[in-house]
């Protein structure tokens, strides 16, 4: 932790005991407070505990789950994302005014880590024109008549707009570790049954996908992965609440704990993934999913990170387009 930050904290404190007596000093609490932590307001992006830019010695393990960076509660998370949520859609109209880059997001998860909430507030301000969210299922037979890229490839971003994948390409190295029966069904060349389905299998899909996001970035495509680290306890927890409530009810699928048996399995397919895709271009970000208002200010708050990176700016017009412009106005303004 920087000495900068360090010394905001201490001011905050401070600042929280007078103004338990006074409410003026609650406004000079919220500008002082701000001011103090300004220069640390979008640092997820580089936290060691999130970001993996170089995933040659990554561990799952080391990374925890209920790690909440500092954001001392829901209250002040709910506030930073507000204000990041602002921010986000600035940077959204000024990238799509640009039209040089584009953002690829990636959402990975076990069940119940909380990618659909996640997605659904920290874009429900995203500037029309510059996004889509697409999920991926289970392939159609259409899908498995072409390569397991095929399909992603199809909503990828344009210059100037978002893609969020909910799910992704991702599940070829992740359910279909876990299940390898499933490979068979893809009837790859050389792929006649389980066996072959094996290590030097798996080091090829992900050479393969690594190269891929290698490719997209080379050409403008802001690749940001997100994978929602929840712990096994509280997707237990959520499973319930989804069994006790009615209304969530419907959220809760018998097969999911079928798979939650599998967790180590997944974990490990986690890891290998992230592991052997995680460089600079194309980074995953292992997001403590246990509270899920840190989860979602740490998801707005690395987007906005990396797209700070690219100092992007509305474009300006030339002597011409500033001739037109002119241009333009004598007419509007001569019209009767």
């Amino acid at each position: 932790m920087s000495q900068l930050h360090e010394a905001s904290k201490i001011g905050a404190e401070w600042l929280d005991a007078l103004c338990a007596r006074s409410f003026d000093l609650q406004i000079l609490y919220s500008m002082v407070h701000a001011i103090l932590y300004l220069p640390d307001m979008h640092r997820f992006i580089n936290d060691p505990k999130i970001s993996v830019f170089d995933g040659s010695s990554f561990r799952l393990s080391n990374y925890e789950t209920d790690y909440t960076g500092g954001i001392r509660d829901k209250k002040e998370a709910r506030s930073k994302l507000k204000k990041d949520k602002e921010i986000l859609h600035d940077l959204q109209r000024m990238m799509y005014a640009t039209d040089r880059h584009s953002v690829l997001l990636i959402f990975q998860a076990m069940d119940a880590a909380g990618k659909d909430s996640t997605i659904r507030q920290v874009f429900s301000g995203m500037f029309p024109q510059a996004g889509r969210v697409h999920s991926f299922k289970a392939p159609t037979s259409k899908e498995l008549d072409h390569d397991y890229l095929w399909r992603s490839g199809l909503v990828l971003p344009e210059r100037g707009t978002f893609s969020i994948f909910n799910r992704s390409y991702y599940e070829e190295v992740l359910v279909t570790r876990v299940h390898p029966s499933y490979i068979l069904g893809q009837r790859i060349p050389g792929i006649n049954d389980l066996d072959d389905v094996n290590d030097a299998f798996w080091a090829r899909r992900l050479k393969a996908i690594k190269d891929h996001e290698e490719h997209l970035a080379d050409n403008g495509t802001i690749i940001l992965k997100f994978f929602l680290n929840v712990s096994k306890e509280e997707q237990k927890r959520r499973f319930i609440s989804r069994i006790e409530t009615q209304e969530k009810n419907w959220k809760f699928n018998i097969n999911d704990l079928k798979e939650r048996a599998r967790w180590n399995d997944y974990q490990h397919a986690y890891e290998e993934a992230i592991r052997n895709t995680a460089v600079e271009h194309a980074p995953w970000f292992v997001i403590p999913a246990d509270n899920k208002w840190f989860m979602q200010a740490a998801v707005c708050d690395i987007i906005i990170g990396a797209l700070e990176q690219l100092n992007l700016t509305y474009p300006t017009v030339d002597e011409q387009g500033k001739a037109d412009l002119a241009k333009g106005l004598s007419i509007l303004n001569s019209e009767e």
